[in-house]
């Protein structure tokens, strides 16, 4: 027989009513969803937090980009080899780049390996996917590596017609709970390795905006290099590098690193940036070359958002009297918000005496950096804190005279093209677009 107590308290408990407990519920629930929040925002604080910066002042003018030393330095700066007997070929626009690119695929005899940033659904898409599935079928060792960012506007249609056939195929740090604080350091790098022999970078995606001659915005300008002689082997080596992390494969051997064999005269050299650690050489490297810089100081850059360290470092070549010369978007970039954080920085630059132009056909998307006539870099990195403090980036260093007069030449082209921007221009601004650009300016360290 029960307690005459214990009767009494269950009955009580029955008497509870029904929504007390549901309140109860909801109380627990509020207590989730506040950790739930709070490790949410704890976790977009840490991506969005700035690396500690190893720079923290400008590189001086010591010596000229034609001094031996320049050369010398520049290999300790960044921690690459300059490779010596290489040609490059420059490729303009799409009606040049994806022939090239495709050509060297069909002529693959032994290995494939590509990365990319940006692979879209679209013609150029599935003429890649097919291109590399047949050499596949062949036995030829293909292997793609593309952004999980910068290809989720892909149609799983063309992994099924590369994987189905033999390609190895992987997406970059995809999103999982354990890489949650890795999600803004993405492979930026654009690389193509046929046979080992023969590499390509430059700022083009396999997507359908880079088709045509950047005749109008529906074709954008970009430049990508061809590649041959012993600095293929770098580029071997980067491709590697991500592989490696990716898929856990090791590659080795005369396939992927074939003796190496002289096919042209110039110096050049591979200079890589990696996240979370690694990407301070990089940048050094952009600053040294700016310092280095004597006469005339090219730069195209489809992002450019110069931090305070690499404004500074601009401003200082104005004061030793070098000229200045930006090319970069228009209102037609892709990326509206970088656009509008650049033009906040813009003051200090124009009233140095920097020239800034707006190409105006289309979006603007090279990345190059030319120093005097004797020395140029291209490739996958931008002249923004994204570039050097958070992507994987590749640009190659090219020593030279007669190749930096054929960049010269179709950055004067790209001239002829573009606006300049005044100063008058610049601080006749609306006072919406001063307040819009400010408030772009404060998300630099993204941009």
């Amino acid at each position: 027989m029960r307690p005459k107590s214990f009767g009494a308290l269950s009955a009580f408990r029955n008497a509870v009513p029904t929504g007390r407990r549901f309140a109860r519920c909801l109380d627990a629930l509020k207590y989730v969803a506040v950790a739930i929040a709070t490790c949410f925002f704890t976790l977009v604080a840490i991506n969005l937090t700035a690396e500690p910066r190893v720079l923290r002042s400008i590189v001086p003018h010591r010596f000229d980009a034609t001094d031996p030393q320049f050369a010398r330095s520049m290999a300790a700066y960044s921690q690459g080899q300059v490779f010596e007997a290489n040609a490059v070929q420059t490729l303009v626009n799409g009606d040049e780049i994806f022939p090239a690119m495709l050509q060297a695929i069909h002529a693959a005899r032994s290995t494939i390996d590509m990365e990319t940033y940006i692979y879209w659904s679209g013609t150029v898409g599935y003429e890649f996917a097919n291109a590399l599935a047949a050499k596949a079928r062949k036995g030829v060792e293909v292997r793609v590596l593309v952004d999980w960012v910068g290809s989720l506007p892909f149609d799983e249609d063309l992994i099924h017609i590369m994987t189905s056939a033999g390609v190895r195929f992987q997406r970059y740090r995809p999103i999982y709970w354990y890489t949650l604080d890795r999600v803004n350091n993405r492979t930026h790098r654009k690389l193509l390795i046929v046979d080992g022999r023969f590499a390509f970078t430059g700022g083009v995606g396999i997507a359908d905006n880079w088709l045509g001659d950047a005749r109008n915005p529906d074709e954008w300008r970009d430049t990508h290099y061809q590649i041959e002689g012993p600095a293929v082997s770098a580029f071997q080596a980067a491709f590697a590098e991500n592989w490696l992390e990716t898929a856990g494969e090791t590659l080795q051997g005369e396939k992927f690193y074939p003796p190496p064999e002289a096919a042209g005269a110039l110096n050049a050299q591979l200079v890589l940036s990696s996240q979370p650690n690694g990407s301070e050489g990089m940048e050094l490297m952009m600053l040294a070359a700016i310092a280095a810089a004597k006469e005339h100081l090219r730069i195209g850059m489809a992002y450019f958002v110069p931090d305070n360290i690499a404004l500074q470092q601009i401003l200082d070549a104005r004061k030793r009297g070098v000229a200045v010369d930006v090319i970069c978007p228009n209102g037609l970039t892709d990326v509206p918000i970088v656009r509008k954080g650049s033009r906040y920085f813009w003051g200090d630059l124009l009233k140095a005496g920097v020239r800034i132009y707006e190409f105006q056909p289309t979006m603007y998307h090279p990345k190059l950096l030319i120093v005097d006539d004797v020395w140029t870099s291209f490739g996958s990195t931008n002249l923004d804190e994204r570039s050097l403090r958070l992507n994987d980036e590749a640009s190659l260093n090219v020593f030279g005279r007669d190749f930096a007069r054929t960049q010269i030449d179709l950055f004067n082209e790209d001239l002829k093209r573009s606006r300049e921007i005044s100063l008058d221009e610049w601080q006749s601004r609306p006072l919406s677009e001063k307040v819009t650009d400010w408030m772009a300016s404060r998300l630099h360290s993204q941009l």
